[in-house]
């Protein structure tokens, strides 16, 4: 899979249809990203007084679980289509994404 496929990232936190959402991505890894700093911006919604905010993975697995529904589309190039993933592969490409920006 080409990791710079054009990424849409669909989003529903509540079983309200209205809470649905997108937000499309030139790369998986800006995705990946620009999901952790939605994690980010709604932990700075629960702790305003906080001038630092830290998490581990555990509590942005919880986040991505609580979702009503979470997935991606990715471009697939060889047959100009999107390929659905879920949470389960949202969270795999987080971690590895996690894991390089750490070795770093």
């Amino acid at each position: 899979m080409d990791r710079r496929a054009h990424t849409i990232l669909l989003m529903q936190p509540t079983r309200k249809a209205e809470s649905r959402t997108y937000a499309d991505y030139e790369t998986i890894i800006e995705c990946m990203e620009g999901l952790c700093k939605v994690f980010e911006e709604h932990l700075k919604r629960l702790n305003p007084t906080s001038s630092q905010i830290t998490y581990d993975i555990s509590q942005l697995y919880e986040f991505i679980e609580s979702f009503t529904d979470l997935s991606v589309l990715v471009f697939q190039k060889s047959s100009s289509t999107y390929s659905p993933f879920g949470k389960p592969w949202i969270k795999e490409r987080i971690y590895t994404m996690l894991r390089k920006q750490a070795g770093q």
